[in-house]
């Protein structure tokens, strides 16, 4: 090893190590002698397009829990080990996961293949908020096509890694893609069931911007981009004068956001809670779910979009 690399690696051991540890890992280190690629990916969307394009030609690490918020993530002790091992990192990036980001990119070498999947999006089809320094909005995955943008990312990643497996690589790639492009047409045709009076989508913190561009619905976030933003009495008191201005049936908690504010406001607006949506995680693996008829796992990056769009076509689908 050479001086320099001696040296990152050593920064990148003293500042992991430093970190306090928020949020569990779904570590499963592989087995040693086995040919498996060892993939660490950050958030849980991250991770399950990494189990859909790998599948049996890798072990994947999710470093967040289901319900882990990656704004305010911070790199558990426990973690060096996977980072050090894995032979790829992927990560959401856009500053999603914060300060961690630097940690990952430190770790970028010929044999630890380092990559922020939404480096992949053109500039020109993101968000960027004064409210987010002036940086893009993170919430990609809002979008459904946004997120197939960003598998080709994940392909090329671990293609460099098993250059053997890149055409296997390539072909579930394009597979996922072609079921992402489904579940688009799928979204917006639930969401256009929705009256267009009623297309006002009010949630915890402001996570579905991208969403709300991409399937027609009038988003606002009580708080701001980044959950480490606090709502204030002067947005409560505006939002509580929104929905009863456009008498709007139902606001929306986030499963990776503090629920006191929606509550408060659903309180005092008469709105009712429709619900819980994923925001910036999954739900736990396995615990499926039915609606009219279609069983879907929220664990998975199809699953949350489906489960979050019946929730919200149901709540604010209905008739007063």
């Amino acid at each position: 090893m050479s001086s320099l690399s001696f040296f990152r690696l050593s920064i990148f051991l003293f500042v992991a190590l430093c970190l306090t540890a928020c949020g569990g890992s779904d570590s499963a280190t592989t087995k040693p002698g086995s040919d498996k690629l060892r993939v660490v990916a950050t958030t849980t969307m991250v991770a399950d397009m990494a189990r859909v394009i790998a599948g049996d030609d890798a072990d994947v690490i999710g470093l967040m829990s289901p319900g882990v918020d990656p704004h305010s993530y911070t790199l558990p002790a426990r973690a060096v080990a996977d980072l050090k091992s894995a032979d790829v990192i992927l990560y959401s990036g856009l500053k999603l996961e914060g300060r961690s980001e630097e940690l990952y990119s430190v770790n970028d070498s010929a044999e630890h293949h380092v990559k922020a999947v939404a480096d992949a999006i053109a500039k020109e089809r993101l968000l960027v908020t004064a409210q987010f320094d002036g940086h893009p909005d993170p919430h990609v995955w809002g979008d459904v096509l946004l997120w197939a943008d960003c598998v080709p990312a994940a392909v090329e990643t671990l293609s460099k890694a098993r250059p053997a497996l890149a055409e296997t690589f390539a072909a579930r790639g394009a597979a996922y893609v072609e079921e992402l492009i489904t579940l688009d047409t799928w979204v917006k045709t639930r969401i256009g069931t929705i009256p267009e009076a009623r297309r006002t989508l009010i949630t915890s913190h402001d996570a579905f911007n991208y969403f709300g561009r991409a399937y027609g619905l009038d988003v606002v976030g009580v708080q701001g981009i980044s959950t480490v933003d606090k709502a204030g009495l002067a947005d409560i008191a505006k939002t509580i004068d929104l929905i009863k201005e456009r008498n709007i049936p139902a606001i929306f908690a986030e499963t990776s956001v503090n629920r006191d504010a929606i509550q408060r406001i659903a309180n005092d607006s008469g709105a009712s809670v429709g619900g819980l949506l994923y925001s910036d995680s999954l739900g736990a693996a396995g615990e499926t779910e039915t609606h009219d008829g279609e069983t879907y796992d929220p664990g998975t990056y199809v699953g949350m979009m489906k489960h979050n769009v019946n929730a919200i076509v149901d709540a604010l689908g209905v008739q007063n």
